[in-house]
């Protein structure tokens, strides 16, 4: 073994649209909705009380929920208002990358047919001394892991 290996931080990571974006949009705050689960559909056997059998029957992926200080001059948020305010929907691929202390890719999760579902923005607070953070659910297909 060449070394001691430990869990990889949480906190080092980028998110690329890609074709859409620039270097400043691969910058977000958090991701969540990385999970994958089955539906599953119960059988019931004659003359077995004692259970149901549970079969899988298919994948089930959440929304994806990205947020991030608000950008100004963000083509990903041009995407967005396309698909949210002029009703142009344009599937994307998503690469969400985990990387190592050199800024190089430890896992991937490369997210199929990605569409905005959901845009905002945090309250604006006269009082508060705060960023503007905006989030974003997305809807997609499925992912992958590499």
């Amino acid at each position: 073994m060449a070394g001691t290996y430990y869990p990889p931080v949480g906190f080092h990571f980028k998110v690329e649209f890609v074709g859409i974006g620039n270097d400043s949009d691969v910058r977000f705050q958090s991701v969540s909705g990385l999970s994958v689960e089955y539906d599953t559909e119960s059988f019931k056997e004659g003359g077995e009380n004692r259970f149901e059998h549970k079969l899988p029957v298919r994948s089930k992926f959440p929304d994806l929920s990205l947020k991030r200080g608000m950008l100004l001059d963000s083509q990903v948020i041009d995407w967005v208002k396309d698909a949210l305010f002029d009703r142009v929907f344009r599937p994307a691929q998503i690469n969400v990358s985990l990387l190592n202390e050199r800024h190089q890719p430890l896992q991937t999760w490369q997210i199929f047919n990605a569409w905005p579902k959901k845009w905002s923005v945090s309250d604006l607070n006269a009082t508060d001394n705060s960023l503007v953070i905006e989030s974003l659910d997305l809807c997609y297909d499925y992912f992958t892991i590499h």
